[in-house]
């Protein structure tokens, strides 16, 4: 499975798709459902709006407001969604076929309508047809409704980019693999649903609307493409008196100029930045996030209405570049340009988001000609692809296989991290035929140095992913660093978590209180594991805290705190926080990660049937959801019921045949029922399947010394440490099993490779 495949099946924004073919039109699978605007879109002139705060429609505010609605018109935004029409419909539905893991899809249009002839749910091709286009470029999708109100998007997609580009063509976003229906990344699964998945950011003030018990949708929003209001705000009252501002005031760089400083030459801004209100609004759908309520009030900070993603090891390399799809907003925060006062709409026209300027006219807006526009600078021949300022400090990553998207945290090129962490670069990314050496001594030479950039926090988060000596070291030294982005702090602290002790409690605790949400997020979550009287005083101060998303970590690292610990007052905020938790969790109960992470939230208060019942539940929404497995087989390894926990473990290899997380679960289930040939193949397959785990190796290893195969107990070991070197585990069992077998000699090598990782 590619990358983006996995991401998609974590929860990523989804990918949408069609294709079409002229053959006599089978009976149409048309739920009849189509979404309608919360209320209809409004006629009223400005001065019969309502006082109250509501939402008019874009044809009220383009009566005042012609100029940047013209400007809207047109745009990426305005053609978010639209009603699937002849004018709207990029795609050719001229009867062509395409054809993708033994599935031919076909598109034509029948009665007036567009039609795909696709695998359904069942596996069969039915005609659907097309209710909605998605998007405009460089791709064109469709959604399809479905019984429940659903609308699902076609993995069949349109690639609207020029033909001298590779585009005018029908394309699978999935080509090359095979998913299958019942996956729930199959076009009819739940990663493919545009309710959960799209729907908040392709349309104005949405409403999900999901309803648990029946497992349906009744989803509305006030209009169905990212219209004025989606980002200033319901425009009512603004509507009704022009003198008063309108909910989300826009206005950062009101008589805001970039000059040049005449002794560095170097942008500096007339007045600091005092607020992010623009940053976070875009950051509303520019970032990788959860969304924790609905009643959004224009204005408030993003972490009161989103959980923003941090630096995970599967969405960002270890230096902070883009690795999976996580839009703009988390790389540009690690920016020196967010750092200095740079605003979104510094460098996007924001009523319709493109550029200000063309190409390197844009940087050189800001940055000086002589400086920075010169081979003396970029050492490229002038007017070569290697020249543009993008190249280099912007490198792209393509996404849903023709969208190429730029990296927004404009960092200094490190070839030399290439070597060391392994991460990828930009020299690299256009001379592949030579090595991240050579681009490192290349780099070095034209500066005389390595240059080093803003983002300095690779090794430290590269050590805590292998689990270095010094990675503790590393961390303690990025949280105190100021100097470095608040994202790469915060995931300092999380990988921490682990690690706690009275060494890095201090360093952990600081995050508390510091003035980012993010890392006093991420603190809160660190101290989750502590014992309760350890944990209770440090985390109950955070359930008052202004930003909501910092209040739910609280509600959730404090399950299960006996109420003798808290105040009243305290007591009381956490029946708020805990609320708010509970709340987020619902709005989400259309995923089985909300159901998974309530059972979390039930067990570490120790009510174990209400845990089971939401891991079921989860269980029920994806059976391939390997997490509600596990944990599910867990609780029943807790309640003695062993098992029920390999019935569960079985019916998941049957939709996720190939996850080593459940094949090294049962084989833990089928150790403890003592049917240990059976458990060894079990664990055998983990460790082959998910040899990234070091885990998983070093459990197979163990077992085998269990049952006298002391020389292949060595020898899976001996793997581990070779991909792993620095598994205290796998290192501590060679060192015993040797020292076992008489053989000193390699008990001592492996002893003394121990004591240098953890001298205690």
């Amino acid at each position: 499975m590619s990358a983006a495949a996995r991401a998609w099946r974590r929860g990523l924004g989804a990918a949408l798709a069609c294709a079409a073919i002229a053959l006599p039109c089978a009976r149409l699978v048309d739920s009849g459902f189509v979404p309608e605007p919360a209320t209809a879109p409004s006629t009223a002139t400005p001065k019969q709006a309502a006082a109250a705060d509501a939402f008019v429609g874009e044809r009220v505010c383009a009566s005042c407001h012609a100029r940047q609605a013209a400007t809207w018109r047109g745009s990426h935004h305005q053609l978010a969604m639209q009603p699937a029409t002849a004018r709207s419909v990029l795609g050719r539905f001229d009867g062509a076929q395409l054809h993708e893991a033994g599935v031919t899809s076909t598109l034509f249009e029948h009665a007036g309508r567009f039609v795909a002839r696709t695998d359904g749910p069942d596996g069969a091709l039915h005609d659907y047809p097309i209710a909605w286009t998605f998007g405009v470029a460089p791709l064109q999708q469709y959604l399809v409704p479905f019984p429940g109100g659903r609308l699902q998007a076609l993995a069949v997609a349109w690639d609207s980019r020029p033909a001298r580009a590779g585009g005018q063509r029908w394309f699978h976003l999935h080509a090359g693999e095979h998913i299958g229906a019942g996956d729930p990344l199959h076009w009819t699964g739940a990663s493919a649903n545009w309710n959960f998945m799209c729907a908040d950011c392709h349309s104005t003030n949405v409403r999900k609307a999901y309803d648990a018990a029946r497992g349906s949708y009744a989803t509305r929003y006030e209009e169905v493409s990212v219209s004025c209001e989606a980002c200033h705000g319901p425009g009512s009252r603004h509507a009704a008196d022009p003198t008063r501002p309108l909910p989300q005031p826009l206005d950062e760089r009101r008589g805001v100029a970039w000059t040049r400083d005449p002794l560095t030459h170097e942008p500096r801004r007339s007045r600091p930045r005092a607020t992010v209100r623009e940053i976070e609004l875009c950051a509303r759908c520019h970032a990788r996030r959860a969304i924790l309520h609905e009643d959004f009030a224009h204005g408030q900070r993003l972490d009161d209405d989103y959980r923003v993603a941090l630096l995970d090891d599967d969405l960002y390399w270890p230096d902070g570049q883009v690795k999976a799809e996580v839009y703009e907003y988390g790389s540009f925060v690690q920016s020196r340009m967010f750092a200095e006062g740079v605003t979104c709409s510094d460098c996007h026209e924001p009523h319709r988001p493109e550029l200000r300027a063309s190409g390197d006219n844009l940087c050189l807006s800001c940055h000086a000609e002589a400086t920075y526009f010169t081979s003396r600078h970029h050492f490229h021949r002038a007017g070569s692809p290697g020249a543009r300022c993008v190249a280099c400090h912007m490198p792209a990553t393509t996404f849903m296989t023709v969208d190429a998207r730029r990296d927004h945290s404009l960092r200094v090129p490190r070839p030399d991290l290439s070597q060391t962490l392994g991460v990828p670069n930009p020299c690299n990314g256009c001379h592949a035929d030579r090595s991240a050496a050579w681009a490192a001594r290349t780099v070095a030479r034209w500066y005389g140095h390595t240059p080093a950039g803003r983002q300095r926090f690779g090794e430290a988060l590269a050590a805590a992913r292998r689990g270095a000596p010094d990675a503790v070291r590393r961390l303690v030294a990025l949280v105190a660093d100021r100097g470095q982005p608040a994202i790469a702090r915060a995931s300092a602290i999380e990988r921490l978590a682990p690690r706690l002790s009275p060494a890095t409690l201090p360093s952990v605790q600081s995050g508390l209180d510091d003035a980012n949400a993010l890392v006093r997020r991420a603190a809160v979550a660190a101290l989750a594991p502590l014992d309760p009287a350890l944990r209770a005083p440090l985390v109950a101060p955070s359930l008052e805290d202004p930003v909501r998303a910092v209040r739910i970590e609280a509600a959730l690292a404090l399950a299960g705190v006996p109420p003798s610990s808290l105040s009243p007052s305290q007591a009381a905020a956490l029946a708020g926080a805990t609320d708010e938790f509970v709340a987020a969790q619902a709005l989400a109960a259309d995923r089985p990660e909300a159901h998974q992470t309530l059972a979390h939230w039930h067990l570490r208060a120790g009510r174990f049937d209400r845990a089971e019942s939401e891991l079921e539940r989860a269980l029920a929404i994806d059976p391939a959801f390997v997490p509600a497995a596990v944990n599910l087989a867990d609780l029943y390894r807790t309640l003695e019921r062993d098992r029920d926990g390999e019935a569960v473990l079985r019916a998941a290899l049957g939709h996720a045949r190939d996850n080593p997380a459940l094949r090294h679960a049962l084989g833990l289930v089928l150790v403890r029922e003592q049917r240990l040939p059976e458990a060894l193949a079990q664990l055998a397959a983990a460790a082959r399947l998910g040899p990234e785990n070091p885990r998983f190796g070093y459990v197979y290893g163990v077992a085998l010394y269990g049952a006298g195969r002391t020389r292949e107990a060595l020898a899976a070991l001996a793997a581990v440490i070779a991909r792993h070197p620095y598994d205290r585990d796998s290192l501590a069992a060679l060192a015993a099993f040797a020292r076992d077998r008489g053989d000193t000699r390699a008990a001592e090598r492996w002893a003394d490779r121990l004591a240098a990782l953890d001298p205690r």
